[in-house]
């Protein structure tokens, strides 16, 4: 595969950042798409990548999705990688059994709304994708298998993700877009915080899901290239 078109979300910062670059450096055009525009400009001038855009895109502003619709349509006529990296609050100061549910709600805007709404805004470009992936990024505090009552807020909307893509999966099946979910690991960004393993290897799962083949697997749960548990 070569010049695929890409949008990633939540670009500017952490695994969002390094999917772009390492897109990029495999040759693909990447959309890198951050809240405020001078954050995407900022991040494209750090990675120095001829084949990065950056634009503007708040995944909960249905405004701004539909402008970078517009933007990806004139410029590419077609979209063949959609990575759904945006999430936020990792609630570690909440319990299931005290949550705010305001911090939930926030949560369900970007965690959830926003990789639903961007898929289906960008599905008519997807179709037209030579190679066309959706890829959602999870996590383990989604998993069913090993669910606690913390985090509540971020897990719980990365549960209703992975139901989000397995239903994705196989809507889409037909028309050869391959949907997966993929949890890059605790990870060193600023919202996994110090400790975690080094960006390039959470990452690196992210990517190979947005490059699979043509007869690549859809509907799956994956961490470091292998499935997990749901």
């Amino acid at each position: 595969m070569k010049n695929l078109i890409c949008i990633v979300t939540g670009a500017n910062r952490g695994i969002g950042k390094e999917v772009s670059r390492q897109l990029a450096m495999q040759g693909h055009t990447v959309i890198v798409g951050a809240r405020k525009l001078d954050a995407a400009q900022t991040t494209v001038t750090e990675l120095g990548l001829d084949t990065l855009v950056p634009h503007q895109l708040d995944v909960t502003d249905d405004s701004s999705i539909e402008n970078l619709v517009k933007f990806v349509s004139e410029k590419f006529g077609m979209l063949d990688v959609l990575v759904n990296n945006a999430a936020i609050h990792y609630d570690t100061w909440q319990r299931v059994t005290n949550i705010d549910f305001n911090t939930l709600e926030e949560a369900v805007q970007t965690n959830l709304y926003g990789p639903w709404k961007m898929a289906n805004s960008f599905l008519p470009l997807l179709k037209k994708g030579n190679h066309p992936r959706i890829v959602n990024v999870s996590s383990g505090a989604g998993e069913l298998a090993s669910m606690s009552g913390g985090t509540p807020a971020y897990s719980i909307t990365k549960l209703a993700l992975n139901g989000l893509t397995q239903m994705q999966a196989k809507s889409l099946r037909g028309d050869n877009i391959l949907v997966n979910a993929v949890c890059p690991g605790w990870v060193a960004t600023d919202m996994g915080g110090s400790g975690g393993r080094p960006v390039a290897d959470g990452a690196d799962g992210i990517v190979w899901a947005a490059t699979l083949p043509d007869n690549g697997t859809t509907g799956g749960f994956f961490r470091d290239r292998k499935p997990i548990d749901w």
